[in-house]
């Protein structure tokens, strides 16, 4: 026997007597078949001016004090809050903001393409599914059309100018006795706020716009 007889190819009478089924042709048994059509033109634009200037005095002087008994007997609860604020607060400045825009927005896409003609079988455009044999077809056929044509504008212009003066000197002094017998709660809260808010500014905002959109 020669060296080359382990590869020798069977011969049609030996492929007969075999056991066995021919596949069908790879093509046709896939797993997956997708077919996906995208036609998308979206124009999308959006020109946002905006303009903000702002001269701001803010003061927030907070005191508090809490006693509190809670089931308690014969307790005493005492809450003292004593408070002296002297602010003096003062802006002498100028704040400008100039947001000048001018925007050509051209949106005259193209149109789609007409869509084809739905197939002689009857389906309709859109997804569709179909589940078959292994053997004989796809375990799962998609196809997919879509057809979109958008156009999106959206010139936005803002100005915003501000002065202000804020402020919140808060005192609190809170006692509490709950469910309690022969108890006594104080609270005293006292407080001294003197406040001098001065601005000596100009604000000005100037938000200044021109766009011309053709879709």
């Amino acid at each position: 026997m020669s060296p080359n007889d382990d590869l020798r190819p069977l011969s049609p009478e030996e492929l007969a007597a075999e056991t066995g089924a021919a596949l069908p042709d790879k093509e046709v048994i896939s797993l997956l078949d997708l077919n996906a059509d995208l036609d998308l033109a979206i124009d999308a634009a959006a020109p946002i001016d905006l303009a903000v200037a702002a001269n701001a005095n803010v003061a927030a002087p907070i005191d508090a004090a809490v006693g509190a008994n809670v089931l308690s007997v014969d307790s005493s609860a005492q809450a003292l809050a004593d408070q002296g604020v002297l602010i003096d607060q003062g802006i002498t400045g100028e704040a400008v903001a100039n947001a000048p825009q001018d925007s050509t927005i051209d949106q005259s896409g193209d149109a789609t393409d007409t869509p084809e003609p739905a197939p002689a079988d009857g389906t309709t455009g859109g997804a569709t599914e179909t589940v078959g044999d292994p053997l004989s077809g796809d375990l799962l056929d998609i196809d997919i059309d879509l057809a979109a044509d958008v156009d999106l504008a959206a010139p936005i212009a803002g100005a915003v100018a501000a002065n202000a003066n804020v402020a919140a000197p808060i005192d609190a002094a809170v006692a509490a006795n709950v469910g309690s017998i022969g108890s006594e709660a104080t609270a005293v809260a006292q407080q001294d706020a003197i406040i001098t808010q001065d601005i000596t500014a100009d604000a000005t905002a100037t938000a200044d716009q021109q766009s011309q959109i053709t879709q």
